[in-house]
């Protein structure tokens, strides 16, 4: 529904903010960019990582967002990584998906901290008998296949059809400006094989992040890339399939003013479809920990200026829970964990 100036709004972590609200910049209380997960009160602060602690082959870009924020406000904390290990891990750009019997499986990107990407060559699997946990974690999945080209293993998502759950997941690749998108399918979402119609797209800088979406009688990948494989301007591309292995059409749906390669503002692109309006959510890094949502009638465009919301959350997924329960999530580097916020429309 619209709200009474007409405009359409949605409601975060227990506060609204629409777009007149937004550019006026009257952020909502917790919703900030700055503001970040209240279950990290259980956190020890840990303030900037040491650079000099982290090993040269971490970019330089990525050593300053290491950053665990002292307090977060709006987030629960649902699962640590660490729990049961020696070492501290992190959780980043992950994916949820529920089973036949209820069941919540979760994928995501892990490794120790403090992160080193290239190192990231498994993915965390953990599951739950709802979203809000207890959280088991398992035997990694997906371990990176250099025979098949694959340096990386990242960002998966997942969703089941046909009987089967497909994984689109960033493969890497030996340059930046060719990097891959990759399929693999599982019947139990325990097992999983690499599709031979690998790799499905090949894109730069660094092509990572799928997301999928079902739009009328097509697929629709939504992925992060930059506007030339070598860089440009940061952007959100998108292709279209009819049977989820191979993709055409691609176009840029969304496109960032600033410009460059490596992270960049428009990772992690997730879709919400709702009342014949389509949501994209987009971790900015600016800060670490912030998610922008812009809103449009048409799933293949964007404009920065159809801003509606900004939240505290980095490599956010959106999940519909069934009964009107929604939930947004965040992860990433050095932040202790995985943490959800219930999530209101008001549209």
């Amino acid at each position: 529904m619209m709200d009474h100036k007409g405009e359409r709004s949605l409601q975060g972590q227990d506060s609204v903010l629409n777009r007149r609200n937004f550019i006026a910049g009257a952020l909502a209380a917790g919703l900030a960019g700055s503001s970040l997960p209240s279950g990290a009160a259980a956190i020890t602060p840990a303030g900037r990582a040491d650079e000099a602690a982290i090993p040269p082959a971490v970019p330089e870009w990525v050593s300053k967002l290491q950053f665990q924020p002292p307090v977060r406000a709006g987030f629960t904390r649902v699962f640590n990584p660490s729990d049961g290990e020696k070492e501290s891990w992190y959780i980043n750009d992950h994916c949820f998906i529920q089973d036949d019997s209820g069941v919540w499986h979760l994928f995501g990107i892990t490794g120790m901290d403090p992160a080193v990407p290239a190192k990231e060559r498994f993915l965390l699997h953990a599951t739950a008998p709802h979203l809000l946990g207890p959280w088991t974690k398992h035997a990694p999945v997906m371990h990176v296949d250099p025979a098949a080209g694959e340096t990386v293993v990242w960002a998966p998502y997942v969703l089941r059809h046909d009987g089967l759950y497909w994984m689109f997941y960033c493969g890497g690749g030996v340059s930046d400006t060719r990097y891959r998108i990759n399929l693999a399918t599982s019947p139990d979402l325990w097992s999983w094989t690499r599709s031979p119609a690998n790799p499905l797209l090949i894109d730069g800088y660094d092509a990572r992040d799928p997301m999928v979406l079902r739009v009328g009688a097509q697929w629709v990948l939504y992925y992060c890339a930059t506007e030339h494989p070598a860089g440009g301007h940061h952007v959100v591309k998108a292709a279209t399939s009819s049977d989820l292995t191979h993709w055409t059409g691609r176009r840029i749906v969304f496109r960032s003013p600033k410009v460059g390669t490596f992270g960049g503002p428009t990772e992690s692109p997730f879709v919400v479809a709702r009342n014949n309006r389509y949501y994209l959510f987009v971790c900015t890094n600016d800060p670490y920990n912030n998610t922008d949502v812009y809103v449009s009638d048409s799933p293949f465009h964007w404009a920065p200026e159809d801003v509606v919301l900004r939240c505290g959350a980095h490599a956010a997924e959106v999940v519909d829970a069934g009964n009107g329960n929604w939930f947004i999530s965040s992860a990433g580097w050095g932040q202790g964990g995985l943490y959800l916020s219930n999530l209101t429309w008001s549209d």
